[in-house]
């Protein structure tokens, strides 16, 4: 990196890629290979898509729409892009019910299907499906996957109160938080752990 405070698209490649580029005889195994040739192009697709004065370079706020395009309105498309590629496996632009259930559900013993996946698929004709032609076009993946009414912030904080809060009293304790530590580093709600090194009374 040159310290210039953006990141060009050739610094990423070579610090995501950099080594496969370099070696590719070592990824001999095809899974591998095909993983490498389906990402690169489609990390290149976003980093475009976020660079909004198109100079090929990420300064810090678009390089954050790069990382997490759920949050910034301009990246939403290639939120429902990057999500067709992932789960319509027969590559016809939709999402059926059983590529919908396949990425959830991976069928391999041939018993019968648990509960939960009944139930959705009761979700996905009632729900997903809005115009009922057995499948979801583009705009039914965008209201399944980025909802109108949903707020990112007020679910990740609730997920966190969650899995953390062991007496379950609805607050968090700082041993509760250091017993999870983990979590809230990881965590977009409290700023990638910076929030926690901060003094809160609450704490």
């Amino acid at each position: 990196m040159n310290k210039d405070s953006k990141v060009t698209w050739e610094e990423y490649k070579q610090a995501t890629y950099g080594y496969y580029l370099a070696n590719p005889e070592e990824f001999e195994d095809a899974s591998d290979q095909f993983n490498f040739k389906r990402m690169l192009p489609r990390d290149e697709r976003r980093f475009k898509t976020a660079d909004l004065d198109g100079d090929t370079s990420l300064t810090r706020e678009e390089f954050t729409a790069f990382l997490h395009p759920e949050e910034f309105e301009h990246m939403k498309d290639i939120v429902i892009l990057e999500t067709l590629d992932d789960i319509d496996k027969n590559g016809d632009g939709y999402v059926d019910e059983d590529e919908y259930i396949a990425d959830m559900f991976a069928h391999e013993d041939g018993g019968p299907e648990p509960d939960w996946v009944k139930t959705e698929r009761e979700q996905f004709a009632d729900f997903r499906d809005i115009n009922k032609d057995g499948k979801m076009d583009k705009e039914e993946v965008r209201h399944w996957i980025l909802p109108q009414d949903y707020d990112h912030a007020l679910a990740e904080a609730r997920h966190l109160v969650y899995e953390s809060d062991v007496n379950k009293d609805q607050l968090l304790s700082k041993e509760e938080i250091l017993e999870n530590w983990n979590m809230f580093v990881g965590s977009q709600a409290t700023n990638y752990g910076e929030d926690l090194i901060r003094n809160h009374v609450e704490l």
